[in-house]
């Protein structure tokens, strides 16, 4: 007996949930290949102390980063309307978070044992190279809001995003006027109960 429901299919794989494992063990080969390379030229020792002095630095650049987002974040909610001392609008940041998060990435990937790992680490700590990182995310940010299908969870992300920086949203109930020569919309006759 047939229902005429087509049998269920099994979802697609996605490419970057293929490629990315894959692209994950050939990072790993290729940072103990060079490690040991290194290794070689250098000397254990050397490779130690490199692996050991990218792990402080990351832990201090991930620590102040995560203090000056901390930091930010406590300017935000004292400039939020009905704090004491609070102006109408809040005004953004001084230093701005801007790479805030690229420093916190940089952070990681200097913790993270391994010379391409520390390399690129270093290359995010420069501005410039965070600064083009930004731009690039928030246009590919962009693009993707704008290509969101309603109902997703990207469109209710553009609906917050549409409300920054202040964004008040006054709560309330819609009363629809009738014109008085029309009479009501509605029968004003009271409904009979429902029985069952």
């Amino acid at each position: 007996m047939t229902t005429g429901t087509p049998p269920p299919t099994a979802p697609k794989r996605s490419r970057a949930r293929t490629f990315v494992p894959l692209a994950v063990a050939a990072w790993a080969v290729l940072e103990i290949w060079l490690l040991t390379l290194v290794a070689d030229v250098a000397g254990g020792f050397t490779v130690l102390l490199l692996l050991l002095g990218g792990i402080v630095l990351g832990a201090v650049v991930t620590k102040a980063a995560g203090r000056r987002a901390f930091r930010n974040l406590t300017e935000t909610l004292q400039q939020m309307p009905g704090q004491p001392g609070a102006t109408a609008a809040p005004a953004a940041p001084a230093g701005g978070n801007k790479g805030n998060g690229f420093l916190m990435l940089a952070g990681l990937l200097l913790i993270i044992p391994g010379m391409i790992s520390d390399v690129a680490g270093l290359l995010l700590l420069v501005p410039p190279v965070r600064a083009v990182l930004g731009r690039y995310t928030q246009r590919s940010l962009d693009r993707r809001m704008r290509s969101a299908v309603p109902g997703s969870f990207s469109d209710a992300f553009q609906q917050a995003r549409m409300h920054r920086p202040d964004g008040k949203v006054v709560q309330g109930e819609v009363i629809r006027e009738t014109d008085p020569q029309q009479g009501p919309s509605r029968n004003e006759n009271p409904r009979p109960p429902l029985t069952p």
